[in-house]
């Protein structure tokens, strides 16, 4: 589950979210906004029931993924845009535009 709020003229705040009961272990997004680093953006768990970290990032689009801490890489299943990379295997895409 993706949430984007503005945080500036250039800039929005886009949450990534998991349930926690969809994921055993820790998870990270990872995407081209990150050098798709594991390490970079984990998901911590929330008292909703949620995985979530909140990042600003700047007006563009963008490729990103979730890995488990197994090294299981999968989509976020709320995105419908998704792309093909080189691995000839699929990423969700992210779309920020001006608002």
């Amino acid at each position: 589950m993706l949430k984007i709020q503005s945080a500036g003229d250039s800039t929005a705040k886009v949450t990534f979210a998991l349930p926690t009961a969809d994921v055993a272990g820790n998870v990270s997004v990872l995407g081209d906004f990150n050098g798709w680093d594991a390490a970079a953006h984990p998901l911590k768990k929330r008292s909703n029931g949620t995985r979530s970290v909140t990042l600003e990032l700047p007006i563009g689009e963008y490729r990103f993924k979730y890995c488990t801490e197994a090294g299981e890489w999968f989509c976020d299943p709320q995105v419908n845009d998704l792309e093909l990379n080189e691995f000839n295997t699929e990423n969700s895409v992210l779309i920020i535009r001006q608002r």
